[in-house]
């Protein structure tokens, strides 16, 4: 049984760990020459990196990170308020982490490889075929190979997506803006990123990791030169002269949902699936939450401890999540870019000030945590099953550090057996408890809670493998 999984980006890389580490062999392939050193996406949301920390690939990172505790915003040259995302509250234990994207694909691409993976760099899928039993493949060398399951991860444009004829819908949001990784000395503290705000006027100052490092993204007619990013700087009233640029670009926002997950033995996730604004740092993160999810289900499917039904449920469990995010970055998208004089009023009049209320700092700070992910609404879910289970100590153990690729099973050894039985011994870790029993899924939710009865667990995980 093979796997062969397209792009080879934050998304693809999950998908890829999740799948090796249990034990379904993987194709990875990717139409660029190498791995990719510009920083592109920006920042872990506290549940991108519990997805790292389970997988086994968050190593060094928060060392080499930004911890961002707040967000500075200044409205006509005042400052009214800072958005508190560091503060901790009993649902976010984690910071925001401030690090390149570059650096996190650096991370998975050495825990694939620790795993036994390799990836085949400028290999690009030119067509796609699916068959009753598998997915024929077709190479730009014009190479064919057969897959069992294909996976597309290869972004906004995904020649995966294209092949088969999914519908991509969507709109675009705000005009062109600039992005610009540049040295700098600013007057800045290091641990917020600074928003400034005048009329239609936008400008983000954004801390990197590296001595005076910093992104600054700003708006910019179609015609005007990547260049003068660096005159954006002039209404904030910042008096500092930009260096090194280390890297440029330009894009239009634009809100995208494919429309369906999945077709027979090809799947989507991240970017093929979705996109939206980078206001709000949902992108890669979402993209990862899309992966976990999907891992765990195609290699209980693959190792055929499944029916391929178990599939449609990670349409039905993110594809919901994807909208959410949609619609949220692209409200957060028309407050801070203010399109009618209307908005823009109420944005600086009413909107931003109302950020100060400790009520609101604690709701947006948890949204974006995307901790509250919850699956209860959807198929493996209902009586309180399909939430997130939060990390604890249980004995020496610590419960997400034995996720990531297994399951684990909270309760007497008799009752564990049971779920490694129907799971694979080798998929499950067992931590003896007394009173009522508990397994979690590989994505850290809530797969089954109950009294210990044999027939219970069994019963419920016929119900999720569906076999």
């Amino acid at each position: 049984m093979m796997v062969t999984v397209v792009g080879a980006g934050p998304t693809g890389l999950v998908v890829a760990c999740g799948l090796l580490g249990a034990g379904v062999p993987v194709r990875l392939v990717d139409r660029a020459e190498g791995a990719a050193t510009t920083s592109r996406a920006l920042g872990l949301q506290p549940r991108g990196t519990e997805v790292l920390d389970r997988l086994g690939a968050l190593g060094d990172l928060r060392g080499r990170s930004i911890g961002i505790d707040r967000i500075s915003m200044h409205v006509n040259g005042k400052h009214l308020t800072d958005l508190r995302v560091g503060r901790m509250t009993k649902l976010v234990t984690r910071r925001v982490l401030m690090i390149p994207q570059a650096e996190i694909e650096g991370a998975l691409r050495r825990r694939f490889t620790e795993l036994g993976g390799t990836i085949e760099w400028a290999t690009e899928v030119v067509r796609v075929e699916q068959h009753e039993h598998g997915v024929a493949l077709t190479t730009a060398d014009a190479r064919p190979t057969r897959s069992d399951w294909l996976v597309g991860c290869d972004g906004a444009h995904s020649a995966v997506r294209k092949a088969v004829g999914i519908g991509f819908p969507g709109v675009p949001l705000a005009e062109r803006f600039l992005i610009a990784d540049v040295r700098v000395d600013l007057p800045l503290p290091r641990d917020a990123t600074a928003v400034w705000l005048r009329g239609k006027d936008v400008l983000l100052a954004i801390p990197l990791p590296g001595k005076d490092l910093w992104r600054i993204m700003a708006p910019a007619p179609a015609d005007e030169d990547i260049t003068l990013v660096d005159l954006r700087k002039a209404h904030a009233g910042i008096s500092a002269v930009f260096g090194e640029t280390l890297w440029t670009s330009s894009f239009r926002f634009h809100r995208r949902l494919a429309d369906t997950y999945r077709r027979n033995r090809l799947v989507l996730a991240g970017d093929a699936a979705h996109v939206h604004s980078l206001f709000g740092g949902q992108g890669m993160n979402t993209g990862m939450g899309d992966a976990e999810n999907l891992a765990w289900k195609l290699a209980l499917v693959a190792d055929g401890r499944a029916g391929s039904a178990l599939l449609d449920t990670y349409e039905a469990e993110r594809r919901p999540i994807a909208a959410d995010v949609l619609a949220s970055t692209t409200g957060l998208t028309r407050l801070v870019v203010g399109d009618t004089p209307l908005s823009r009023l109420l944005r600086d009049r009413m909107i931003v000030p109302l950020i100060n209320l400790p009520l609101v700092q604690r709701l947006i700070a948890e949204k974006s945590s995307q901790l509250k992910v919850s699956y209860r609404k959807g198929p493996l879910g209902g009586r309180g099953l399909g939430g997130r289970v939060p990390d604890r100590e249980i004995g020496e153990t610590r419960l997400h550090a034995e996720l990531g690729t297994r399951w684990v099973f909270l309760g007497p050894d008799e009752l564990g057996a049971v779920a490694g039985k129907r799971l694979g011994d080798e998929h499950v870790t067992v931590l003896p408890t007394d009173g009522e029993a508990m397994l979690v899924r590989p994505d850290g939710h809530l797969a089954w809670r109950g009294a210990p009865v044999p027939d219970a667990l069994d019963a419920r995980l016929t119900g999720i493998l569906g076999a």
